[in-house]
């Protein structure tokens, strides 16, 4: 077998295996990409209304049309209660397919918030958010397009009828309840200068997810940490810096990295109109044993009054460089909110 060829099903297979085990999602630009990342995010914004979209797509340089493709959309609003206190409802939509035996998930998800002033005034206040989220999960694989071991002839032949004996699953399509719960805290000290710190527990319903009803495969549970915020260097440029921390049954992975913002309007109405350039790193924890930085990610982020679009780029750092060229996967991210008229100051970080 080429070299080429060798580093390609080794690729696969590492990426297949990882798939299977890691269960979740994950796009670059979390930050773009709020009820994904915590059901406590769910309302908190300095408008009425948002809508995301968002679309990755990794491993494109070797599988081709069988890339991994991710996508997600959702919906949430806030709701004023008494003078100061808002609670958020939102609903969340996501699909996720990987390689030739299209092994996908499709997820619908309802959120839900409550967010407590804790103190401060109208332009310097610092909030407590507890989220929660309830929602039904797809999975699903096409067994025919899977090649055991068992059908190659090991001669370089292989045969697809060929009894494969390597398992037997009775299921290719079921669907599962999803459970999530999320706390944020937040301190906003002027239009332009925040800090925020949330965690959350997805999965808490520790569903069945083996193709065999037989067996038994419980999905773990994903702990979500994550911190961020904004800080004004001069009155045209500020630095937001951000991390993010996922850990899931044996598994592991970090984002952090910092973004510089170009403000390019005048006054209060500065952020709203304003360019972003960024570069995060990506590191995850091997299973045997030790991390390993995984990629470099380039970003770049346009705001013009209520409409914000994301773009990123990771570039594969990891043992797989000889079979990926060092490329990694691209990313859009996609924010439009409608605002009304908001009578009540500033309110929270600009997500």
């Amino acid at each position: 077998m080429k070299k080429s060829q060798f580093l390609t099903g080794l690729l696969f297979f590492v990426l297949v295996s990882a798939s299977i085990q890691a269960q979740d999602i994950h796009f670059s630009q979390f930050y773009m990409s709020p009820l994904n990342l915590n059901p406590a995010m769910t309302g908190v914004m300095n408008c009425n209304t948002r809508l995301v979209a968002n679309y990755r797509n990794q491993w494109a340089s070797v599988l081709r049309s069988n890339a991994f493709r991710t996508y997600s959309v959702s919906y949430d609003q806030r709701v004023p209660v008494g003078r100061y206190d808002y609670f958020g409802i939102g609903g969340t939509f996501w699909g996720d397919r990987a390689g030739e035996a299209n092994f996908s998930t499709l997820t619908g998800k309802a959120s839900f918030s409550y967010s407590k002033r804790m103190g401060g005034y109208r332009d310097k206040a610092n909030y407590l958010v507890v989220g929660a989220e309830a929602g039904a999960a797809q999975r699903s694989i096409d067994f025919l397009n899977l090649r055991w071991g068992t059908q190659h002839d090991g001669e370089g032949g292989f045969d697809p009828t060929r009894d494969p004996q390597e398992g037997r699953f009775d299921r290719d399509n079921f669907i599962f309840a999803d459970l999530a719960a999320g706390l944020l805290w937040f301190m906003v000290f002027d239009d332009n200068a925040n800090f925020y710190l949330g965690g959350a527990f997805h999965h808490l319903s520790r569903a069945n997810l083996s193709f065999d009803s037989e067996s038994e495969d419980l999905i773990f549970t994903r702990l979500t940490l994550h911190a961020g915020g904004e800080f004004p260097m001069t009155s045209k440029v500020g630095i937001l810096p951000g991390a993010i921390l996922m850990r899931q049954g044996p598994l592991m992975q970090v984002n952090a990295g910092a973004s510089l913002r170009f403000n390019l309007g005048e006054g209060r109405e500065a952020a709203s109109q304003a360019f972003q350039i960024g570069l995060w790193t990506r590191i995850a924890n091997k299973l045997d044993a030790g991390v390993l930085q995984d990629a470099l990610i380039l970003s770049t982020r346009f705001d013009f009054n209520q409409f914000s679009l994301g773009f990123s780029y990771d570039v594969n750092t990891s043992q797989l460089k000889p079979a990926t060229n060092s490329q990694g996967s691209f990313e859009f991210g996609m924010v439009y909110k409608i605002c009304g008229k908001v009578n009540r100051g500033v309110y929270c970080p600009d997500f």
